[in-house]
């Protein structure tokens, strides 16, 4: 038995992303940040969709439709669909922000 807690880095030079399981149906990723942003001008345009959840920490999500990002906080989740362009504006600085993502078709 693994702990999605466990081993938490605390310094970061770049987010951590680690497949927890996979298919040719799904994925599902354990992703560590902290302070990490998605760099200026960079929109994620994804060919599957994500269902991600805020587990630990806090995170800022924009949608490229949208005028302000979502403010993510523990238990926070949001479904993106194939190519719904978005970013991460901000995750918090001073604590790692831990996210699962399930990637599916």
């Amino acid at each position: 038995m693994k702990n999605l807690f466990a081993n938490l880095p605390t310094e970061l030079p770049e987010e951590l992303v680690e497949v927890l399981a996979e298919d040719n149906h799904v994925r599902i990723e354990r992703i560590i940040s902290r302070g990490h942003a998605s760099p200026g001008g960079f929109w994620y345009d994804q060919q599957e969709n994500e269902w991600v959840v805020v587990l630990k920490g806090e995170a800022k999500l924009l949608f490229e439709s949208d005028e302000q990002p979502i403010h993510m906080k523990p238990g926070d989740h949001v479904n993106i669909p194939v190519h719904k362009k978005h970013r991460v504006e901000w995750t918090a600085p001073d604590e790692p922000t831990v996210w699962l993502a399930v990637f599916y078709d």
